[in-house]
């Protein structure tokens, strides 16, 4: 779809800064400050060891992203179908209502008079990822008093197809007419958004229904039964309906393209790759948030038609229907639990998107840049994927995936890890973006992990390269803790970033979160991070503080911050990947404590967005009957906040399997927040797996594949 990134993103690929690349290098060596930042950190103290300077906001420049808000609008998602509506149900042709298929704008306009009357809304809510359902009334007779005698139901799919549904509660017959009034101007979701759409275009009577067309493309409307009027040149279609006392009629419609068939999203039937997960216990709010997460994961699911059998998940809805390498990656890690085909589809189609051959960017796979904040250029999510990939791999080996795929995959992997180790060079860090960005602390925190993780991969399948990376990721550690460490206000925590000529930029923002984020090894073991244990006692109390902790969620920037904006994406709203992030690493770590103050936050948030999480919503302070408040272009469904609550559950059992030595680890939290919980339909080396973690935190195997054995 042609809008595949968000307001806080910019197309196309990283464009490398100019003028010579030199990196911070602890065995000699400096470099300037990166490119557009040098004035904004000036305020620093001219030694690396001033901590507590604060920098002014990094003066680069922003496109406008003045998008239409969708905090209120019903979005219906079966890709590459979309049905976005707003909670009148009426579709008239304004904002972004309207049927989509592929980024078209199919039908704008769907306006239903009864009676000559346009019903009155008394509900809308979504009913599914894929479906919502609009209920009004009307008062047909004059002689009902005040209680209207016609309930007018609408079931709205992103399939293309709305039912509208007439039930009397009339004590006579009632002889009424129904009016349907359509339109559409065939516009891309891109101009759509950004308010170039175009009048309407004039319909012609076709079959059973109305047709329009323009140059790129074409649009049918037919109805089941046919009307008994079709009027073109208003765009309108007429019934004469008898609906006798109690009495029930329906219209259904179908949009679509000339000589389209049936829309068939990828995540639905018996070929989804996400398994359905049940979760019972205590607080039902887990199950609640499982399921429509994983509805919405296969709602969001994508296929490559030239490679079918590779579904990939796009970012989220409505803005970023397309491929996003690094959301992709993270979703599908976080859905492991599920089964590792996802995985697999993820890897193979971004195995195809990487650059080979010669040159400094040779192993990378391509990703738009992303927004950072006020105190650093955008960032590159080119990076982030790449590192991401040998990681997803190595862990989905651990869950299962099949060593036939694994060996099909290794080669890109292998150019992952050999890109990360060109690009560092004779370096200690990773620069983002490359040459000449700034060292961005979770940037290290994904090298780091996918250097461990790679290292294992490599040595367990007998590939060279392991030891090399084993050592870098050493020597990382030893520098890290001296470099990215500061003292601010009497709070020791990770900064930020470090300019390349080491000056620090400290301030605390969600991503470092990606520290206790350090990924599973073998036997259970989860790999070592960049945090010793006295530090990652100082960052978890520095997460768990009233500037970072909303009491919905973790802000993405504190609130003490003279740049904090509680709607900002990455300067003060709640990000739920981030969030989820936290409190599994929180938990691995044994701050459950800590963890479970913003899980009890996160679960929270669900309930007042049904359990459909956005992408993210404003770092507002949680107060007593309040609700967080939704961020206006946010992104719902999106694939990371789906995900979030596989990731959760599999965190708070501590599940962590290694299904090439056929074994399964558990390591609950013993506080057992959420009381017992019992998980079934996960998948483990290609088995059902279930396990139920009692009040008391003990984690007991229920099902398993045949030979799965516990481990210590």
């Amino acid at each position: 779809m042609p809008m595949s990134n968000p307001p806080s993103e910019s197309d196309g690929d990283v464009p490398p800064p100019r003028g010579p690349a030199r990196h911070l290098n602890r065995r000699g060596g400096s470099a300037p400050p990166f490119a557009g930042v040098e004035t904004a950190l000036s305020p620093f103290a001219a030694t690396a060891g001033a901590p507590t300077a604060r920098p002014a906001p990094v003066p680069f420049p922003r496109r406008s992203t003045d998008l239409p808000p969708v905090h209120t609008s019903l979005v219906c998602v079966a890709l590459p179908g979309l049905a976005i509506s707003t909670e009148q149900g009426q579709l008239t042709g304004r904002g972004l209502d309207g049927f989509y298929r592929a980024g078209r704008r199919m039908l704008s306009r769907c306006q239903v008079k009864v009676a000559g009357r346009e019903p009155l809304p008394v509900q809308a809510r979504m009913i599914g990822a894929d479906r919502a359902r609009f209920v009004g009334t009307v008062r047909a007779s004059t002689d009902s008093g005040p209680d209207p005698d016609v309930i007018v139901e609408r079931t709205r799919s992103a399939d293309g197809t709305e039912a509208i549904v007439l039930h009397s509660a009339a004590s006579r017959t009632l002889r009424l007419s129904l009016e349907v009034a359509l339109g559409t101007d065939l516009a891309e979701l891109a101009s759509v958004a950004s308010g170039r759409a175009g009048p309407e275009l004039p319909a012609t009577v076709n079959d059973s229904g109305l047709r329009w067309t323009c140059a790129t493309g074409n649009s049918t409307v037919t109805a089941d039964p046919p009307p008994a009027d079709a009027l073109a040149s208003a765009g309108l279609l007429r019934w004469e309906l008898e609906l006798p006392p109690g009495g029930t009629r329906t219209v259904e419609l179908r949009v679509r393209p000339d000589g389209a068939g049936p829309h068939r999203a990828v995540g639905r039937g018996a070929t989804s790759p996400l398994a359905q997960v049940l979760a019972v216990g205590d607080d039902p709010r887990i199950q609640a948030l499982l399921h429509t997460g994983v509805e919405d994961l296969r709602a969001l699911l994508l296929r490559d038609p030239a490679h079918p059998s590779d579904p990939h998940l796009a970012a989220g809805a409505p803005w970023r229907c397309g491929l996003a390498p690094a959301d992709a990656l993270a979703a599908a890690r976080m859905t492991l639990p599920l089964g590792t085909r996802l995985a697999a589809g993820t890897l193979r189609t971004l195995a195809r998107t990487q650059i080979v051959g010669q040159g400094a960017r040779s192993g990378l796979i391509p990703g738009p840049l992303r927004d950072a904040g006020p105190y650093l250029p955008p960032g590159c999510t080119a990076t982030e994927a790449t590192l991401l990939f040998p990681v997803l791999l190595a862990e989905a080996r651990r869950w299962g995936l099949a060593e036939q795929a694994t060996e099909e995959l290794l080669p890109a992997a292998q150019r992952c890890l050999a890109w990360l180790r060109a690009t560092v060079g004779d370096g200690t860090y990773l620069p983002d973006p490359q040459p000449g960005g700034p060292y961005r602390c979770e940037t290290q925190a994904h090298a780091h992990r996918a250097a461990v993780l790679g290292a294992d991969l490599l040595d367990e399948t007998g590939r060279p390269g392991g030891a090399g990376l084993r050592q870098w990721a050493q020597d990382l550690r030893a520098a890290f803790h001296e470099d990215f460490w500061v003292e601010d206000r009497g709070e020791e925590r990770p900064a930020a970033a470090r300019a390349p000529d080491g000056r620090p930029v400290p301030q605390l923002g969600a991503g470092t979160v990606h520290l206790l984020d350090t990924g599973l090894l073998g036997s259970g073991a989860l790999a070592p991070g960049l945090l010793d244990k006295t530090r990652t006692e100082q960052f978890a109390r520095a997460l768990a503080g009233p500037a970072m902790d909303s009491g919905w969620g973790l802000r993405s920037l504190g609130a003490k911050d003279a740049a904090y904006n509680p709607f900002g994406h990455r300067s003060g709203a709640v990000r739920v990947h981030e969030t989820a992030v936290a409190v599994a690493g929180l938990i691995a770590a044994g701050y459950e404590k800590e963890a479970n103050a913003l899980l009890q936050g996160l679960l929270a948030a669900a309930e007042t967005f049904g359990h459909r999480l956005p992408e993210m919503y404003a770092g507002e302070q949680r107060t007593q009957g309040s609700a967080p408040v939704p961020h206006p272009t946010a992104c719902r469904p999106a694939a990371t906040a789906a995900a979030a609550g596989v990731l959760l559950v599999t965190a708070l059992a501590g599940i962590r399997p290694d299904a090439p030595a056929r074994t399964v680890t558990l390591r609950p939290a013993g506080s057992a927040p959420l009381g017992e919980i019992g998980l079934t339909g996960l998948r483990i080396a290609d088995g059902p797996f279930s396990v139920r973690v009692s009040r008391l935190g003990l984690a007991m195997v229920e099902e398993a594949a045949d030979g799965l054995q516990l481990g210590v």
